[in-house]
């Protein structure tokens, strides 16, 4: 069944006229207009208990606390508002209101600005009750706006607040639904990048399932979670810091995969534009990989993601096959360099599909938002098929009518060999791992990694057989 979108009017006055639901609302820069919904909605005195906007720094920090980054548009920042507005409800109202529902609203936002060097975005966040002195629950989330005015950006960050609270209390149930029902009278205003629900009603949740939801309702280009299947956002972890990026489809991860990420690390970390102590390695999944046999298995992604997490990898989902959605991605960040490792098969696919999709200046436009000066690939090689022969940068064949676009790319090192690699594992495919795996053949141990095939037999992963004990009698 069809879920009826409300307004945020219409949202405002239900959570009102709840006479269990009671709380706070604190917002930080631009993010002041998600209490006005409330009050403008009626009856809001049976919902607020207090509404705040510390907008001066001074007082900001007087308030909650400084912060070591001096930031205050960041996930710490939420965390202290939500921690100081929650604590000060239950320690002034818990004796006089046993039977309501507690709730602390935050978000800290900088909207597009005069000069327009900030394009806009912010942490948004709820800790609520869904049972009177209940344990509460956290629901935070990151979004970048896209209006091109200030005024239309705030409008957006109201909306988005009153859909948050709503769906805290009528969506906890369905992850799905309340991921979705986020973009409410949103769609194409904003991008929600990361969502992370925790609390005694979550405790069943797999978070990571929420990056999924977020990427396939295209919320956003790119979600992530580290090897804690934690969900995180770039703008913590990733800021002036030079990425690595590894794709493939992980199902399973095998030493081939491993070979590539660690190859490509060692050779990535020891270029002259990169710093060492400021890299980070992320493992790619995208949605066409995800759904390549029709229908997202939730399952199989899951599959996929705990071989990964537990080879304790930073795992990024991704909407489409495109490179540049990910170079754009990070360019949010002030990423300084970006390499990817990719296979020889991929690339020469890759090249391909440029070339027979584009032409003339469409071409040379296309192969240029592509390959950057702050982006390079890293070709992990391949052997060709019906053929003993082995495809890297040199052998790779490239049509004739833009290898002189091929050679530029290789002589300014924006394509370069993987140098070290294990020739001995090039005849590992994924795919005949898999089917090993489901047929319970024995051997595919030894195309894996240890931890990795250890976690697929104890929790059956990627249909591997239950094994059935046999009884003596």
């Amino acid at each position: 069944m069809k879920r009826k979108v409300l307004q945020a009017k219409q949202k405002a006055l239900e959570i009102n006229l709840d006479n269990s639901i009671y709380g706070t609302f604190a917002e930080i820069g631009a993010g002041q207009e998600v209490a006005r919904h409330f009050f403008q909605a009626g009856a809001a005195a049976g919902t607020i208990a207090k509404t705040m906007s510390a907008y001066d720094k001074t007082y900001s920090d007087k308030i909650y606390g400084s912060e070591p980054s001096g930031r205050y548009v960041c996930e710490p920042r939420l965390y202290k508002m939500l921690n100081h507005e929650y604590g000060l409800l239950e320690e002034r109202l818990k004796r006089e209101r046993p039977e309501t529902c507690f709730f602390a609203f935050a978000d800290t936002v900088a909207a597009l600005n005069y000069t327009r060097t900030i394009k806009g975005d912010g942490w948004f966040g709820m800790r609520f009750q869904l049972e009177p002195n209940g344990e509460a629950n956290d629901i935070v989330l990151h979004v970048k706006m896209l209006d091109n005015t200030t005024a239309l950006q705030t409008q957006a960050l109201g909306y988005l607040g009153v859909n948050l609270v709503y769906a805290c209390f009528r969506y906890y149930d369905n992850p799905e639904e309340l991921v979705v029902s986020l973009m409410d009278n949103l769609i194409g205003r904003v991008k929600i990048d990361m969502v992370r629900a925790t609390g005694p009603n979550f405790e069943s949740l797999d978070n990571r399932l929420l990056s999924l939801y977020l990427v396939k309702n295209n919320m956003t280009d790119v979600a992530m979670f580290d090897s804690d299947k934690r969900n995180i956002h770039g703008s913590e972890f990733l800021y002036k810091k030079n990425v690595l990026i590894v794709r493939g489809s992980f199902r399973p991860t095998t030493l081939v995969n491993m070979d590539m990420l660690e190859k490509g690390e060692i050779q990535f970390r020891a270029e002259d534009d990169v710093d060492s102590k400021k890299t980070h390695i992320i493992t790619e999944i995208t949605l066409d990989n995800l759904m390549a046999n029709g229908d997202l298995n939730e399952k199989d992604f899951l599959d996929r993601a705990d071989v990964l997490c537990a080879l304790g990898q930073t795992v990024a989902i991704s909407y489409n096959q495109e490179h540049q959605q990910f170079i754009k991605y990070l360019s949010d960040f002030k990423v300084q360099m970006t390499g990817f490792v990719i296979g020889a098969r991929e690339m020469l696919e890759l090249i391909n599909n440029k070339y027979y999709q584009q032409s003339g200046s469409s071409l040379l436009s296309d192969f240029g938002e592509l390959f950057r000066r702050s982006a390079r690939f890293y070709l992990y090689p391949a052997m060709q098929e019906g053929s003993a022969e082995l495809m890297n940068c040199q052998t790779l064949p490239i049509p004739d009518e833009i290898k002189f676009l091929y050679k530029h790319l290789i002589d300014n090192r924006q394509i370069v060999d993987i140098n070290s690699y294990e020739k001995h594992l090039l005849h590992i495919y994924s795919k005949d791992v898999l089917e090993m795996i489901k047929a319970g053949e024995e051997g595919w141990e030894n195309m894996v990694d240890k931890k990795a095939a250890q976690l697929i037999k104890e929790n059956s992963l990627f249909e591997y057989p239950i094994q059935k004990l046999e009884f003596e009698y």
